[in-house]
């Protein structure tokens, strides 16, 4: 069996070719294809996989190409990890936003947008190719901001393009280990949109037990959520939030730990990757020590700021492991052998949320077999979630519109209708200065 990775040169595909060797089943991936705009990040990552390969028997063979065409004819899963504008893109989108006093996260507010603006039109593109060239393989969308990229991609590709997190996984593998319950015994009842969803239950045999959670303000305290929004909040809630909310609730605070730190999130990563990167330009350095150092110190960072503003302390090193690419392989192995799993995927609608209507992409859990995800039947969601959620994917559709329609007041009405980005005015300034530092947004007009 065949894999695609698009963004073949990015730094998380070695936790995913790790997983692939970790996997001996029959009907297992043989073959894995790296592609990449930036054939000297195409030629480091192979390094690392070299390494990983070298003491595994039977590890997949690799393969890198420039050549996307080339890519994606025979594939049987294409993983869509693509990176528009590269981590440099990033940090100007975090930049712009937070001069005009905004967030500017790539996934949420502002810079979400224009990470979407810019990412929308080429994933357009990658799936009317896999359309054509390989119209029997399931796209497996890492790219963020996941929900409305696997949206755009579906308007092509139909139910054979999911979208994968690993928030609501971590999230809900945290609860279950506070709560002493085996993570693949419980169900979760989670809901929402990518990076804005809510779990309300944790069920085992049937019975609930979030409520005894929420009911312990030691517990509460005891994991990164609890303390990240503190248990009053969470209580108040009835629910534990997605980590990602935490730029809603706290919006102010969470701008200011921002404006106060040394370096974005964005540009932090962008300086680490770019040493990384140089240091694989020595044929004599060690890829894979080189990776696994690297990695550790992005994973101990991760939402740093936020975890400030909230006095939330270190991450725990549980909580350091990743997962995406635990998601990735799990909904690839119950497709491609019929293994029917249940998983928490970015999917179409098709009903499951009377709010939306049915070609939206919310995030519930699903079940997965032969023919794909099925998204399982949720309850609605309460009012002030419900309103969150639908003027979040509003402007998801004001960022398609503008892409298809290469509309710039389109642009302005997604920076506008956002919950965190409070003037039109700033919508205007957002949409000017993204379109004077971002190339990729030359087509607004």
């Amino acid at each position: 069996m065949r894999l695609t990775i698009l963004g073949g040169g990015g730094f998380r595909v070695p936790l995913v070719y790790g997983a692939l060797l970790a996997d001996r089943a029959e009907g297992r991936v043989t073959e894995v294809v790296l592609h990449d705009v930036d054939a000297g990040r195409l030629s480091a990552v192979s390094r690392v996989l070299a390494e990983q390969a070298a003491a595994a028997p039977d590890a997949p063979t690799v393969r890198a190409t420039t050549d996307l065409d080339e890519a994606l004819r025979g594939a049987d899963f294409v993983f869509s990890a693509i990176r528009v504008g590269g981590l440099a893109g990033r940090a100007e989108d975090e930049r712009v936003a937070l001069a005009e006093g905004v967030l500017g996260q790539e996934t949420v507010g502002a810079g979400g947008i224009a990470y979407g603006l810019r990412t929308v039109p080429v994933a357009v593109d990658i799936a009317r190719r896999v359309a054509r060239l390989a119209p029997d393989a399931w796209v497996i969308n890492f790219t963020n901001p996941a929900g409305l990229v696997t949206e755009a991609m579906a308007r092509h590709l139909g139910d054979r393009v999911i979208g994968i997190c690993d928030s609501p996984v971590g999230l809900g593998r945290r609860i279950a280990r506070v709560l002493g319950v085996p993570p693949n015994e419980a169900w979760i009842d989670y809901v929402g949109l990518n990076h804005l969803g809510w779990v309300r239950g944790l069920r085992v045999a049937g019975r609930d037990l979030l409520p005894r959670l929420l009911d312990d303000p030691e517990l509460l305290g005891s994991f990164e959520e609890g303390r990240l929004f503190g248990a009053r909040w969470l209580r108040s809630l009835g629910a534990v939030p997605n980590e990602y909310l935490h730029y809603y609730y706290f919006n102010r605070e969470a701008v200011q730990a921002y404006q106060r730190a040394e370096k974005t999130r964005g540009a932090f990563l962008r300086d680490q990757q770019a040493a990384f990167y140089e240091r694989l330009g020595d044929p004599g350095a060690p890829a894979l020590a080189a990776w696994n150092r690297t990695r550790a110190e992005r994973e101990a960072t991760y939402m740093a700021e936020n975890r400030e503003a909230a006095g939330a302390g270190e991450r725990e090193e549980d909580d350091l492991s990743g997962g995406y690419e635990k998601v990735a392989l799990a909904l690839m192995r119950a497709i491609a052998r019929d293994e029917r799993a249940t998983l928490i995927l970015n999917v179409r609608n098709q009903g499951t949320l009377s709010a939306l209507d049915a070609d939206a992409v919310i995030e519930v859990p699903c079940l997965v077999d032969a023919n794909g995800a099925h998204p399982v039947a949720v309850d609605p969601l309460p009012g002030h979630a419900t309103g969150l959620v639908c003027a979040v994917k509003a402007v998801e559709r004001e960022v398609l519109t503008a892409a298809e329609s290469r509309s710039r007041e389109a642009a302005v009405r997604a920076f506008a209708l956002h919950p965190l980005v409070d003037s039109v005015n700033v919508a205007r300034r957002l949409v000017d200065g993204y379109t004077r530092v971002h190339p990729g947004l030359a087509y607004l007009r």
